[in-house]
C-alpha cells in the first residue's frame, strides 16, 4: 500500500526511513496558530488530521484511487501552555529560558487518511522531558547553531539539543517529532505488515 508522508520534515523521513518503510512526501501548508485550543492534545492531533486531509484531497483530486496519508504535528507544553515554533530569535530565546531546568512534555499528534475515503484514523503520543539548568550565555549559544527555528519549544533532542537533554521519560522518537511505535500501531490497523522484512530474513 502506497504512503504519503505530509510534511517536509527532514526528521520525520529520516525516521520512516529508519524503519524500512517507501513512502513520498508531500507539503502540507496550514495555518498552525494553537489559539482557540485549550488542550494540547486535541490540537496537535486536528493540525495532524488537516495536514493529512488536506494532502489526500489534493492527490485524490489529481486521480490516486489508493494509499494513505501521514500527517503529524508536534507541540512542546509547560504549565498548561502550547510552545509552537519561534516567531524569532527573542521568542526562541524566552522559550527555552522557559523550560531551562523543569519538566515539560512534547506531544505528537498523527494521522492517518485514506486517499479513497478520506477517512482518519487519529493518535497521540506523550513524552516528558527535563531540560538541564542554563544560564542566558548558554542559551544564546545554543541559538547561535540555527536549530531552534524550525522546532516547538526552540530545541531539537537529535542535534546541540541533546546536551541540553537532563532527563526522559517516554518516547525519544516522539521528541524528535514522529512516534515510532504509535505510527506502527496505527498502520498495522490500516494494512501494513511492519517488520516484514525481518521475518522474511528469518526464513532463508
Amino acid at each position: 500500500m502506497k504512503l504519503v508522508l505530509a510534511s517536509a520534515s527532514p526528521r520525520r523521513k529520516e525516521l520512516l526511513k529508519q524503519i524500512g518503510i517507501a513512502f513520498e512526501a508531500v507539503s502540507a501548508d496550514i495555518d498552525e496558530n494553537s489559539r482557540g485550543f485549550s488542550d494540547a492534545s486535541e490540537y496537535v492531533m486536528e493540525m495532524a488530521r488537516q495536514k493529512a486531509l488536506l494532502v489526500a484531497e489534493r492527490l485524490a483530486d489529481q486521480g490516486e484511487a489508493q494509499g494513505l496519508v501521514l500527517g503529524a504535528d508536534t507541540t512542546v507544553v509547560i504549565d498548561g501552555e502550547i510552545l509552537g515554533k519561534p516567531t524569532d530569535y527573542d521568542d526562541a530565546f524566552a522559550m527555552i529560558r522557559r523550560i531551562q531546568g523543569k519538566w515539560h512534555e512534547v506531544i505528537t499528534g498523527i494521522a492517518l487518511v485514506d486517499i479513497k475515503t478520506l477517512t482518519p484514523l487519529v493518535d497521540k503520543e506523550c513524552t516528558r522531558v527535563k531540560i538541564r539548568a542554563m544560564t542566558d550565555e548558554m542559551i544564546e549559544a545554543y541559538l547561535a547553531t540555527g536549530e531552534s527555528f524550525d522546532k516547538a519549544g526552540s530545541y531539537g533532542i537529535q542535534g546541540y539539543g541533546s546536551l541540553m537533554v537532563e532527563k526522559l521519560d517516554g518516547c525519544y522518537f516522539n521528541v524528535m517529532g514522529l512516534p515510532i511505535y504509535r505510527l506502527s500501531t496505527l498502520l498495522e490497523k490500516e494494512g501494513f505488515t511492519m517488520l516484514s522484512w525481518m521475518r522474511c530474513k528469518d526464513k532463508k
